[in-house]
């Protein structure tokens, strides 16, 4: 910040000029002699205009603000394209001095003094010549960097300072300025660095601000689908792992010795072979840096800042992430805000469950608050099993009442139109059963049993609407096994009877008829999948609740013998999150469950597709 005698500047230095005084040139222009006008623009639009130059004249139009009127427009252009960010401290000084008189004296240049800070945003443009062809790149090298983008800072705030108005017209210059995905990784991580460093010193925009970076991202995340970023990865180990190949079989003679026992760790194993997951993944890790920032003070955690942040935040999730299909990666800022306090988790949860049980909310939207309920409760190590129960509490009551009611209608049918937020609610709590059931069970098994039969599933499982014929064959596989052990409804009659009821679906291509059928008609997908940016999942993982790997041991009391033919590596689709992709539809034998049912793009990481045979 500029000190209490920023308007006193010391006596300009002797330079060589010509044209006379400002006020004398100005005063000629007004009466219409333009030539001492032109010549000063030219002297100031010198690239090779020297320090004490630059001070000389901004000394001068510090002293005449008043005439630099909306008339005078083009001059004040001229000023603010002035190199002053890479000069001497001196200059700098300076021109945060003309900064303040000129926009508390003349509020009509607000806006292009704005606009010339927020452009130094990002790296400076260089241009680089490559085949004789001039390529215009960022200067990512620059080592006064961090030293300009403070002093952007300052000069922002003394702006704010002499003009309160001045955050209703930074925020559309934000807007406008973002920059595209095809920039540079450094030239995005540069810029929402500093716009997030913007709602320190100007809170009333931290809303706006954060809406507009997650927007931005969450554009990022759902035009780089998960099994693309997989696909890149492959390729490029596959590539790493030939070229390894290449090396060793020809220099390997005299360092076979000292290859073994050391890792060979490439300097960009932590790069996303995808160039849109790389800069994915760079912004996360900002953005979970920040909210660590604000929400901790001296390494405690501020419970005020903690709130005023969640506050922001759940209203960007419900305005932005909600309403977004099949996200990957962005809503996890809030998985990571409420890993800090449990208090904060049960607020999200609250918060997502009014949502679900409103019945004056779009379907969609309730079901995908459904989904997220569940994924959160199975994924988050930071939720107690306390918890746990009191969600499925809420959920199964809900269920249970919604079949009490649907009994006294006329449309008792499985129907997703109808009833998607009933099916979503099943889902949600057979999925929550899935990873949590051994945790439920931990410690008392007949005080756990008991609780689980309090939820009545068989008659979850058995009532007219049949959740099992819509929820997502490989979660109600899992259902179904797991409640059969424990013995705490038998589904498998009822899935026999499902699959024989499916109405295969004829489609005629060129290479003949082939025999589809939707096993994903809720069109549900789990937004607390594995994350899988690298750098930023580091912020994730200590929080999160991988797939255990059913054992052997699991696998015999399940009655879950392994497919033939599918091998170890397969069978963990649900700790890897992979399911294979169609078109949304999936080939089925007729009159059949087999287990080459697959779930459709929208519900990535969903649960491996288990084929458990029927008891007979």
């Amino acid at each position: 910040m500029l000190g209490g005698d920023e308007f006193i500047s010391p006596p300009p230095r002797k330079t060589v000029r010509f044209g006379g005084t400002l006020t004398d040139i100005l005063m000629k222009y007004e009466k219409g002699e333009t030539t001492d006008f032109e010549l000063l623009k030219h002297q100031l639009s010198d690239p090779d205009i020297k320090d004490a130059q630059i001070i000389n004249w901004l000394h001068e139009f510090r002293a005449s603000v008043i005439y630099l009127t909306k008339e005078r427009e083009q001059l004040v252009k001229v000023l603010l394209k002035l190199p002053w960010l890479r000069r001497s401290r001196e200059v700098v000084e300076e021109y945060l001095g003309f900064l303040s008189n000129l926009v508390s004296a003349q509020t009509v240049h607000l806006r292009p003094c704005l606009q010339m800070i927020v452009s130094q945003f990002v790296p400076p443009r260089i241009t680089i010549r490559e085949d004789d062809v001039d390529i215009s790149d960022s200067d990512d090298d620059d080592e006064n960097l961090s030293e300009n983008f403070n002093t952007c800072h300052r000069a922002l705030q003394t702006v704010a300072r002499y003009v309160p108005s001045t955050p209703q017209f930074l925020m559309p210059i934000l807007v406008e300025n973002f920059p595209f995905f095809n920039k540079s990784e450094r030239t995005l991580e540069c810029y929402v660095h500093n716009l997030l460093r913007v709602t320190v010193y100007l809170p009333t925009l931290r809303l706006q601000i954060l809406e507009l970076i997650i927007e931005k991202l969450l554009k990022l995340d759902v035009s780089t689908p998960q099994q693309d970023i997989e696909d890149a990865e492959e390729n490029a180990n596959n590539s790493d792992k030939e070229e390894k190949s290449t090396e060793e079989g020809l220099f390997d003679m005299e360092e076979d010795e000292e290859r073994k026992g050391n890792k060979v760790v490439s300097s960009s194993s932590e790069r996303m072979a995808h160039p849109l997951a790389e800069r994915l993944d760079i912004l996360m890790t900002i953005l979970f840096s920040y909210i660590k920032d604000v929400c901790h003070v001296n390494g405690k955690l501020d419970i005020s800042n903690t709130k005023d942040l969640y506050r922001d935040l759940v209203s960007v999730f419900d305005k932005l992430i909600l309403p977004t299909h099949a996200s990957c990666h962005v809503q996890y800022f809030m998985f990571y805000l409420c890993s800090f306090k449990l208090g904060l988790a049960e607020a999200f949860l609250d918060h997502l469950w009014k949502k679900l049980h409103d019945p004056n909310n779009a379907s969609v939207i309730r079901q995908t608050a459904g989904s997220y309920i569940g994924s959160f409760l199975a994924r988050a190590k930071f939720i107690p099993v306390v918890t746990v129960k009191a969600c499925l509490d809420l959920l199964v009551n809900w269920i249970h009442k919604y079949i009490d009611n649907q009994d006294k209608g006329a449309n008792v049918y499985c129907d997703v139109a109808l009833h998607g937020p009933f099916y979503s609610t099943c889902q949600v709590v057979f999925y929550t059963l899935i990873f949590r059931h051994k945790q439920l069970l931990d410690g008392n098994l007949r005080k756990g049993l008991s609780y689980l039969q309090s939820l009545n599933f068989e008659r979850i499982v058995m009532c007219q609407l049949n959740p099992l014929k819509i929820c997502i064959p490989s979660v109600v596989n899992l259902f179904a096994a797991i409640t059969r052990k424990y013995q705490l409804v038998f589904c498998y009659t009822i899935i026999e009877r499902n699959n024989r009821q499916f109405l295969p679906v004829v489609r005629s291509g060129s290479g003949g008829d082939l025999v589809q059928t939707c096993t994903n008609p809720l069109d549900s997908f789990f937004p607390f999948d594995p994350y899988i940016l690298k750098r930023s999942k580091k912020t994730i993982e200590p929080f999160y609740q991988f797939w255990e790997e059913l054992s052997a041991e699991d696998l015999e009391n399940l009655k879950k013998p392994i497919k033939e033919g599918t091998s170890e590596d397969e069978d963990d689709d649900f700790l890897k999150g992979e399911t294979p992709q169609n078109d949304g539809v999936v080939g089925i034998a007729p009159n059949s469950y087999e287990s080459n049912t697959r779930s459709p793009l929208s519900s990535i990481g969903s649960p491996p597709d288990c084929y458990v045979p029927y008891p007979q």
